[in-house]
Parts: C-alpha cells; structure tokens; sequence
C-alpha cells in the first residue's frame, strides 16, 4: 500500500499481540516502526525478525504511565527517521474481577495504563504532529468501550474513556491530524493472563474460545493509515464472526 511505505509508526505495547503483529505487518508494507515496550527482551527478538525480511525498526523500553519515557520514544523517532507520521496507543491491561472483589490496585493498573497511557501518547505526539502539519493518531479500545458486562465495569470504563478522548481530539485537531479509533472484539492476545481473580477467568475462557487473530486487527489498522491524506477512518469495530456480543 503506497501510503504506508516510508511512513513512521511509533507502537506501544509491541511486544505481544496486536503490537507486535502490526509492527510485523507495516514493516511488510514499508513502514519505519518504532516499537516500545517494557519487555525489551522481545522487542529485541521482535526486531530481530523484522530485520532479517528487511524491515526497517527501531526499539525503546517504554512503560506508558511515565510521560518522559513516551516523550523519549517519540524523540527517538525523529532522531532516527525525522517525522512522526502516527503513533498507535495499544498498550493496555485487563485484570477482570466483580467490583465486590475491590481489587483496587488492580482497578488502578487499568487507569494508568488503559487511560493515562493514551493520554502520554496524545501529550508527546501532539506537539511534533501540530508543528509538522500531519500526522495520525490510532487508539486501541475494545468492544468493552460499547457495552459494559459483569466482571469488567473498570475494564470497560477505561475503553469508554479511550473513545471519549479519541473523538474529543478528534473534533480539536481536525483538518491535519487524523484519529482513528480501533475497537477489537475478543482477539488472542495475552491481556488475559492478568486476571487474577478466579471467577473472571474461568468466564474469560469460554468467551475467548472464537478468538481472532492479532494479525486480523493489523490488517484494519494498515487499512486506516493507508487511507489518503484528507481521508479520516474513525472508528472501526472487529469482531469475530461467531461474536454474539
């Protein structure tokens, strides 16, 4: 897709999951992509690969509740490639639990990360988007930023929140900046490991039984970035065919 090559892609969360399988996919494409991350042993491995079918990476530790780790995978982007022309805010956790379980450390991992997260990826790209008069901004929420299911009110009011900040920026950079909202059903992905509490993962297993690929949320994502210039996808839901939900 001639609207990706040479474009500069900086992911969070790309160690694992749709990170990691969008990195692999833009890469393919021709993309320049930054990924981040706090395991920086697969992100090493990770662009190993991409190396060795000549893609073209680079890679950072990055914990996205601290705003100057965000700030410094950006820098590294332009140190390295001049221009930002996307940042993806994917990194997100999902330890699942009834609220009655008052697993509030738990309760505040999601908001640090889920929120606040995106919100560093708004707040270091913003500025070098603004200046350079393009750019594109994609956010991860999930089908959980619609409907709200036991177990997973704190979960799903993090992705509500993702898709408020999405449009409210959105509606404030418009005209040079694209936002695009990305909004999975359930996808293999190791979001589940987090959940702690029993209940909410015996429940999560059967409804992970149609899981989709990452690969099929990267390829939705390639097709937002691919779009031309003044062309602005904003929200896309995938879901498994068999998803009732």
């Amino acid at each position: 897709m001639s609207n990706v090559k040479g474009k500069v892609v900086m992911i969070t969360g790309a160690s694992s999951g749709i990170g990691e399988a969008t990195a692999r996919v833009l890469a393919e494409q021709g993309a320049h992509v930054v990924i981040g991350a706090r395991r920086t042993e697969r992100l090493e491995a990770l662009a190993s690969a991409i190396r060795s079918e000549g893609g073209s990476v680079e890679y950072q530790s990055l914990d996205v509740t601290q705003l100057e780790e965000m700030k410094a995978i950006v820098e590294l982007a332009l140190t390295r490639f001049g221009r930002l022309d996307v940042i993806l805010n994917n990194a997100g956790v999902m330890p699942l639990s009834p609220l009655e379980s008052l697993k509030v450390d738990e309760w505040n991992r999601m908001i640090d990360v889920n929120i606040r997260g995106v919100l560093h990826g708004i707040a270091a790209g913003l500025p070098v988007m603004k200046k350079q008069g393009f750019g594109q901004f994609i956010n991860i929420a999930s089908i959980g930023a619609y409907t709200v299911s036991p177990t997973a009110a704190v979960y799903c009011a993090t992705k509500y929140a993702v898709r408020a900040i999405s449009e409210g920026l959105r509606q404030e950079v418009g005209g040079d900046i694209r936002v695009t909202l990305v909004s999975p059903g359930v996808t293999e992905s190791e979001l589940a490991e987090s959940i702690s509490d029993d209940e909410a993962r015996e429940l999560m297993k059967d409804y992970r039984s149609i899981s989709i690929p990452a690969s099929a949320i990267a390829q939705s994502i390639l097709y937002a970035i691919s779009q031309p210039a003044e062309v602005d996808v904003n929200e896309i839901v995938v879901r498994p065919t068999a998803s009732m939900a």
